[in-house]
């Protein structure tokens, strides 16, 4: 089995998701007392998301590769960046270090295809709507098309995920609003909607909404478990 690295703290809410799928993966595979092998470094989040609001993104690579070196110093085969945002410095974070970066938006895009997606919505934090480091690779590398919410609506999802989901909170309300946003989306023709924050898949699931998700935490770690145990 390889060494899983993760790379977490964006926030923790999401990376004790993370270590748990990661160790249901590897156990619905292996049985019995078997678990994920797993080095983990998790940052100080606070620090990350002042840097993020500034568009300090180059200082932001800094903090994390200097992470990443760590992880990788400490055995892992390959590394997790836990969090899709932060993905924006993935090419930066990999140019430090020798072992590969499994890009969440790859698993993804792999899952979407294999089911036929070929139009999908996205939510997540501002940077990964609006910004093309994520669209951008969806829609070159994989030839899947990307719509995002409108401009207020995209206010409400990247309020609740900084105000809300990444302090642990879960609003019935907020919830709505999603379900809403989620609506919207596939009225616009969107055949499935990613959840692309690593922490949505807290507030809103497959049992709340006949539209399809993909839950990039969960779709991240089954990718995941399939290189340790390849």
């Amino acid at each position: 089995m390889k060494t899983i690295g993760m790379l977490g703290g964006m926030s923790w809410e999401s990376t004790a998701s993370y270590y748990k799928a990661l160790n249901e993966g590897v156990k619905a595979r292996l049985g019995g007392l078997h678990s994920a092998k797993v080095c983990l470094y998790s940052v100080d989040f606070a620090e990350i998301e002042k840097l993020q609001h500034a568009g300090k993104w180059l200082d932001t690579a800094d903090i994390l590769s200097d992470a990443a070196k760590k992880i990788a110093a400490g055995g892992a085969d390959f590394l997790l960046i836990c969090t899709n945002t932060m993905h924006k410095v993935a090419d930066e974070i990999q140019s430090q270090i020798s072992i590969p970066i499994l890009h969440i938006a790859d698993a993804t895009a792999v899952k979407l295809l294999a089911n036929g997606v070929t139009k999908v919505g996205l939510l997540g934090t501002r940077f990964t709507m609006e910004q093309e480091f994520y669209k951008s690779r969806l829609t070159n590398q994989f030839d899947i098309e990307v719509i995002v919410p409108n401009e207020a609506d995209r206010n409400i999802v990247h309020h609740v995920i900084y105000e809300e989901l990444c302090q642990g909170l879960i609003n019935p309300n907020s919830k709505q609003q999603y379900l809403d946003i989620v609506d919207n989306l596939y009225a616009q023709g969107a055949q499935a909607v990613i959840l692309g924050c690593t922490e949505i898949a807290l507030l809103i699931g497959q049992p709340d909404t006949q539209v399809p998700l993909y839950d990039t935490t969960a779709i991240h770690c089954e990718y995941a478990v399939d290189r340790a145990l390849s």
